[in-house]
């Protein structure tokens, strides 16, 4: 494919296309006539060598190839605007724009939450969006990373893209405070033998995968999309919880929990920012980066026993 012939104005034309199939409306969302647009959509139907909208009755659907390209053209746009919109120098104080950064909610509550009062402070037209990290981050990440700034996950479920380290965590255990068979510790024999409730995402099931490594199938009878729902799905029961320690600890004070040390050497966690390689030489993205790996020193390395 020689993209010097392609038009890149076809790129517009076919996401409104594809999104509002419908000619007219189409060409109203992006500034062009309608002969204008039709003669838009023809272009794109000898090129991809398909109709992309087919007829029925009186309206339009996408052909099988037009809603694999619906996808595709969202992500291309997004990939583009962030390419063009690349600056040579950024003056944090004076600029406003908003950036997007893909993140559990445990990253946002120990991480988000200290780096949005540093872009606060220094930089007010900033704006953070955090967005929950998507099932198909291990799958599709090239372009998750190229539609968002940034994407905050410990090392450990992706690699081959550019990245930096911003603090370091431990895994430990919740328990209720009024658990009536664990008193100042727990033993590998409690793990197997009480419930568990887990956090249910399949790239990041860390008390599966920990116990599994042990020979321990933990006899899971709560699962949740949220490590800090993981203390009150604990607190008052039997279960057992698996969770980190920057927040656990910050949890813990406010849910009838207690902290205990694994019975085993605990994978280690080390928390990354994890990036698209179009973003790396651009002074936004630069100073993004330069701002988390301060917040992320100011954490300081493994939190106190």
């Amino acid at each position: 494919m020689n993209l010097a012939r392609l038009d890149l104005n076809l790129v517009v034309a076919l996401r409104a296309l594809l999104e509002e199939r419908n000619v007219t409306r189409a060409g109203q969302r992006v500034g062009l006539s309608q002969p204008a647009m039709s003669a838009a959509l023809a272009r794109l139907r000898r090129h991809f060598d398909d109709d992309l909208l087919a007829r029925v009755g009186g309206h339009y659907e996408l052909t099988a190839l037009g809603q694999v390209l619906l996808d595709r053209t969202a992500t291309t746009c997004d990939l583009l605007e962030r390419l063009f919109s690349s600056q040579a120098d950024f003056d944090p104080a004076t600029e406003s724009r908003e950036f997007t950064l893909l993140a559990s909610d445990y990253a946002v509550a120990v991480f988000g939450t200290e780096l949005a009062r540093v872009v606060h402070r220094e930089a007010p037209g900033i704006r953070l969006r955090f967005t929950q990290t998507p099932p198909t981050v291990a799958d599709d990440t090239a372009t998750l990373l190229s539609a968002t700034d940034g994407l905050l996950m410990p090392h450990g479920v992706i690699s081959g893209f550019p990245a930096t380290d911003l603090y370091d965590d431990r895994w430990v255990l919740l328990v209720a405070d009024d658990h009536p068979e664990v008193h100042e510790h727990l033993t590998r024999e409690d793990l197997a033998r009480l419930p568990w409730v887990t956090y249910q995402r399949t790239y990041d099931a860390p008390a599966v995968r920990q116990l599994g490594m042990l020979g321990i199938e933990p006899r899971v009878e709560v699962s949740v999309d949220s490590f800090q729902l993981l203390p009150l799905m604990v607190a008052g029961t039997r279960r057992v919880a698996l969770v980190q320690e920057r927040l656990a600890r910050r949890l813990a004070p406010l849910v009838a929990v207690r902290v205990l040390r694994p019975p085993y050497e605990a994978v280690p966690l080390r928390e990354a920012l994890w990036w698209h390689p179009v973003h790396t030489h651009d002074a936004a993205h630069i100073w993004l980066r330069e701002t988390a790996v301060r917040v992320g020193e100011r954490l300081g390395g493994v939190p106190a026993a």
